[in-house]
């Protein structure tokens, strides 16, 4: 069925906002499980749909593109079946997006709130997997809102095949989350070591999944920096040095936005600089004082951290959301200069 002329279920999906979609998934979260809960967080932030109906409708696209300064992959229609890999609901997007395909064949809007849709999907899928539901709803969120922003053309024209889990992933979703809690040993005297503790990063990205060294106290950015493992810049432009984009180090950029499956409350607390930035770039980060979204270059790690790197960053979050009147940046980086006359551009 041609998304040109919109479908019940395309009409239906429309008529929500950004916000709608962030209350659901809100009221969801104590039905979904904890190896997901911040992975589908973090998901509906790096594939925000304020940002894609601005794009959708821009009469130059490639003028606001580079007014809201967005570097890498940022489009959603070209990870249709990858953009979420880092969830363990990852694994049943095969069954998920044949239900979508089948409800917006048959679907009928009745006045059933967003949050109920999604319900109602995941137990069709959790029914078809033989799982229980809280490891299916993160998924079956995010497939409807994929199925929202690419449409139903480009929806169904994708594989839905995965890859199959491999590492930590193909473990139990319990012993996930414990081994996401879990730090490196400091040898049998650790407990009295007070300096030169190590810990490790873990990371996932579109394309690798490995870990890093961190000291205790440093910051992820710098520690991801020292890893000259790889040419890491032959993966992707973005990145100097490390797996974790970076060019700033000063909160002025947004290229280190990372967001945090596990550990995050094994990181320092926010502080104004970083909140601020985060408003400007528009990552929504939550007001928590250890948020599991953070800028790579000012969070600080005190245990091993699992982190997931998107794979884009833009400047945004005026023109989008309206959120910033006024923004003074220091230092007077490029990149700051840069940001700056984007904001202004706004």
């Amino acid at each position: 069925m041609s998304n040109n002329s919109s479908t019940n279920l395309v009409t239906y999906l429309a008529q929500f906002e950004e916000s709608d979609w962030l209350e659901a998934l809100e009221s969801l979260l104590p039905c979904i499980h904890e190896v997901d809960k911040n992975a589908v967080q973090i998901w509906f932030r790096f594939y925000p749909l304020g940002l894609h109906r601005m794009l959708a409708s821009a009469e130059d696209r490639d003028d606001v593109i580079r007014g809201l300064a967005l570097q890498g992959d940022f489009e959603l229609k070209d990870q249709i079946a990858t953009s979420h890999h880092f969830l363990y609901g990852h694994r049943y997007w095969k069954s998920v997006k044949k239900k979508i395909i089948s409800e917006n064949e048959k679907f009928k809007d009745e006045g059933q709130s967003l949050a109920d849709e999604i319900k109602q999907l995941a137990i069709r899928v959790s029914a078809k997997q033989s799982v229980e539901r809280n490891l299916v709803n993160a998924i079956a969120a995010i497939g409807l809102m994929t199925f929202n922003q690419v449409g139903a053309d480009a929806f169904a024209a994708t594989s839905g095949e995965v890859e199959d889990p491999s590492g930590l992933m193909s473990k139990s979703p319990d012993a996930i989350v414990a081994q996401r809690a879990k730090d490196d040993s400091q040898g049998l005297l650790g407990f009295l070591r007070t300096v030169d503790k190590k810990y490790s990063v873990k990371y996932l990205n579109g394309r690798l999944n490995g870990r890093f060294p961190i000291m205790d106290d440093q910051e992820i950015a710098s520690a991801s920096g020292r890893d000259r493992s790889r040419d890491w810049k032959a993966d992707d432009e973005r990145c100097w040095e490390g797996v974790v984009p970076v060019e700033c180090v000063s909160a002025s950029c947004g290229t280190c936005w990372v967001g945090v499956l596990g550990g995050q409350e094994k990181l320092s607390e926010v502080k104004p600089r970083e909140r601020r930035a985060m408003k400007v770039f528009g990552y929504k980060q939550p007001e928590d004082e250890k948020p599991f979204l953070r800028l790579a270059c000012q969070a600080k790690a005190f245990g091993n951290v699992t982190i997931v790197i998107p794979p884009w960053n833009g400047v945004f979050g005026k023109k989008v959301y309206g959120n910033v009147d006024e923004l003074e940046l220091e230092p007077v980086t490029t990149s700051a200069k840069a940001l700056r006359e984007a904001v202004a551009s706004g």
